[in-house]
């Protein structure tokens, strides 16, 4: 149920909700006063078309992405914390559930560290959903039969970014680990960060799947249903940055 909250929640944060919600007003405004209806559909249409540009999406990404640097040229880190991203529910083509594609993206890039570092994995990701198996059980399963990659720890009872810095710590903090190296998409890390230093964890940040670009074209400037998608990740994320901080201090308040 939580997690239908928040997903609902996010859901109304994404651009497209907030101009139907401003379409709406401009319905109840039709209806009382036509002549003035025209204002929130302009003001619909102002929102709406450079939230839907890839050039307005990427800039509004790169608000909230970290620097790019090499997590392995820090060699101190104990673990690597690899997060999941949700699961890819009976998938045709392998006649089972596995991790969605942009799962793929973090796993294959925990892999890299592992082999350039040697450093344990644990995987983290929960079944918010209610599904059968959890996302760090297919996680540890893509890990080890397709990139080679043992998987130390799972972390399986998690069902947000909160949770899966709390029940990480739970599993690594008893193993002496309190450094480590974070893997998620760098529109996540800022987010991530602030949940596993609340945790007691010393982070690296690794973030993957960065906004970058070849060239500007005529193309970034044309409406398209993956720029209004990235922009809504920015809203969400901003929006849950601050909660993780409001939460963070309410805990520290109550001495959690």
């Amino acid at each position: 149920m939580d997690f239908l909250i928040t997903k609902a929640i996010a859901t109304l944060l994404e651009p497209l909700a907030i101009v139907l919600f401003i379409l709406l007003v401009a319905g109840i405004v039709a209806w009382r006063r036509p002549l003035s209806a025209w204002k929130p559909v302009v003001l619909a249409i102002l929102v709406l078309y450079p939230l839907s540009t890839q050039l307005v999406a990427d800039h509004l990404l790169w608000l909230i992405e970290p620097v790019p640097r090499d997590p392995a040229a820090d060699s101190s880190g104990q673990a690597i914390v690899v997060l999941g991203g949700g699961t890819y529910f009976a998938a045709p083509e392998y006649g089972a559930d596995t991790v969605k594609a942009q799962v793929l993206v973090r796993l294959r890039y925990a892999a890299h560290l592992h082999r350039a570092l040697g450093k344990p994995v644990l995987a983290s990701g929960g079944a918010p959903e209610g599904n059968a198996v959890p996302e760090a059980q297919l996680m540890r399963q893509v890990l080890q039969q397709d990139f080679q990659v043992p998987v130390q720890w799972i972390e399986p009872g998690s069902n947000n970014t909160f949770e899966n810095a709390l029940q990480s710590a739970a599993l690594l903090k008893p193993a002496g680990v309190q450094r480590i190296y974070l893997v998620t998409h760098a529109w996540h890390l800022r987010r991530a960060r602030v949940a596993f230093e609340h945790a007691g964890f010393e982070v690296i940040p690794a973030p993957t799947g960065f906004a970058t670009r070849f060239r500007l074209t005529a193309i970034d400037f044309l409406p398209d249903a993956r720029a209004l998608h990235d922009s809504g990740l920015f809203f969400r994320e901003v929006a849950g940055i601050g909660w993780y901080y409001v939460r963070s201090f309410i805990d520290r308040w109550r001495g959690g």
